[in-house]
């Protein structure tokens, strides 16, 4: 009886030294990119004394992280488009390339689906990791969630894609589906990932402006892993307890978040961003492999002289979102001189690149146009004029691909005004835009289809009562030039050959005014 008693208090005492005690702290690194757009070899930014980037360097320099503790290795979206590399094979070598790195899980993001969704059927089934998209309906290939175990730990992973993405592509790549808020999306699969995971991530391609939205309205999420406004984000953020990271853009970095995880929290983290330089001798020599076997394929193609550029051609993405640029100019002034048109009105987020001063090749212009667009010319009243106008110059606290590049016109806004509000004064044809007379404005397919949100083309052309955009192409009585048969980046091409040598200069277009 006695020894039973002994037993029974030991027993009990070591239930409690177990309750008492310390839970285990269990280490998890998340490496992290974002927005590479097939950028994978390295390339000098305009403003850049060096090259950046080259996913062989970025991938060398993932193994090496992944030797010291346990790792995921995560994308945030617009992985498998936006340079010549990628979209020549509709993003199959992106995909290729993060089979080979052993990416853990990708998020869609918006640029997924420029080349329809057919093809993005493809790359999700071509891809060895999940590719997620919770907020999005219609689409059963994307995965709201994926459950990952590293180390000891469980970890959730939720994907969400920004909302606004059904005008971010052409309407035609995504019909039939629907999406939901990325806060609906998160708070309905929380509480089923929660009862798996220890810790959640949220791989989110929304912005960092809406991650943090996204952080102080849906209680519950440990890290967001960002993409889309292509954020130089040296050290993570936080909102509340939620931490926020983003890797800037095209392979140029890779972020690191390592995390101390005890009892399900995380009691302590640390983040940072490791820039990528080409550096001889320390590239994954496996990845290069698959770099230059498709950048190999992309220069027989492409890799022609089409023209000379006695300045540089400013495509940055913060410049052609915010003002008028010489690049912008130059191909707006191409669209208006094809078509005919009196004036062209063209979005600053379809410039994806910038030209250096020396010789042009198509590859070049390729990279600057990679979208499969056409040019189109619209009847529009000057009403309309205005209302694109007001409506490109609308999001200028956070700039987005909306922001207008013209020819033939020139305007001025007011930042400090209200949106809707904001353009004051408009020539056209070297005189004052009338409200009611009619005017003939070139642009692409994409807007005409009213994307990126510009209505006022839509509305023209349905206006005309026989609209149609039956397999993507576009059909109305409103439209004075319509040819569907050749991209816009070719028509540019013709224009630089026709010149032989381009010196644009900004001219004053566009200008904010008090």
């Amino acid at each position: 009886m006695e020894r039973l008693r002994i037993a029974l208090v030991l027993s009990v005492l070591a239930m409690l030294a177990c309750l008492w005690a310390p839970a285990q702290a269990a280490e998890l690194r998340i490496l992290h990119v974002n927005d590479f757009h097939g950028f994978a070899e390295p390339y000098q930014p305009p403003g850049s004394a060096e090259m950046l980037g080259g996913v062989a360097y970025l991938a060398a320099y993932v193994d090496q992280l992944r030797q010291e503790k346990p790792t995921l290795l995560l994308a945030a979206g617009d992985m498998i488009q936006g340079s010549n590399w990628a979209n020549l094979f509709q993003g199959k070598s992106a995909i290729r390339l993060m089979n080979a790195m052993k990416f853990d899980a990708m998020v869609a993001g918006n640029h997924a689906f420029d080349y329809g969704l057919q093809v993005l059927r493809q790359r999700i089934q071509q891809a060895k990791f999940p590719v997620l998209g919770a907020n999005v309906e219609g689409l059963p290939p994307l995965k709201p969630y994926v459950i990952k175990e590293v180390g000891g730990l469980k970890v959730g992973i939720i994907g969400v894609i920004t909302e606004d993405t059904p005008v971010a592509t052409h309407p035609r790549n995504v019909a039939g589906l629907k999406f939901m808020s990325p806060e609906a999306a998160v708070k309905k699969y929380l509480p089923e990932v929660r009862r798996q995971a220890d810790i959640i991530v949220v791989l989110a391609h929304e912005g960092l402006e809406a991650d943090r939205a996204l952080a102080a309205q849906v209680p519950g999420i440990d890290v967001i892993v960002g993409g889309h406004s292509h954020t130089k984000l040296m050290q993570p953020v936080t909102v509340g307890p939620t931490i926020i990271v983003q890797a800037w853009e095209h392979a140029k970095a890779l972020g690191v978040l390592d995390l101390t995880v005890t009892g399900g929290k995380i009691a302590s983290f640390h983040g940072y961003l490791q820039e990528i330089k080409p550096v001889a001798g320390r590239e994954d020599p496996d990845i290069q492999k698959i770099v230059t076997y498709y950048a190999q394929k992309v220069d027989s193609l492409l890799n022609r002289t089409i023209g000379q550029a006695a300045v540089d051609l400013d495509g940055r993405t913060e410049h052609v979102r915010s003002r008028e640029t010489n690049l912008g100019d130059l191909v707006a002034d191409a669209m208006r001189e094809k078509s005919g048109a009196q004036a062209a009105i063209i979005n600053g987020g379809g410039l994806r690149t910038s030209i250096n001063q020396g010789k042009i090749t198509k590859k070049q212009v390729y990279a600057v146009l990679p979208f499969d667009d056409y040019l189109v010319a619209i009847r529009l009243t000057g009403r309309q004029v205005k209302q694109a106008l007001e409506h490109g110059v609308s999001s200028l606290d956070e700039p987005a691909g909306r922001f207008p590049q013209v020819s033939g016109l020139t305007f001025t806004y007011s930042p400090s005004a209200p949106v809707g509000s904001r353009v004051k004064e408009v020539t056209i044809g070297g005189g004052p835009l009338n409200p009611d007379k009619e005017y003939v404005i070139a642009t692409n397919d994409f807007l005409a289809a009213g994307g990126d949100g510009y209505q006022a083309f839509g509305d023209a052309i349905r206006a005309a009562g026989d609209y149609a955009n039956l397999g993507g192409t576009l059909k109305s009585a409103n439209l004075v030039y319509n040819d569907p048969g050749r991209w816009l980046r070719d028509l540019v091409i013709e224009y630089i050959q026709a010149r032989k040598k381009v010196a644009p200069k900004v001219e004053g277009r566009i200008k904010a005014v008090d």
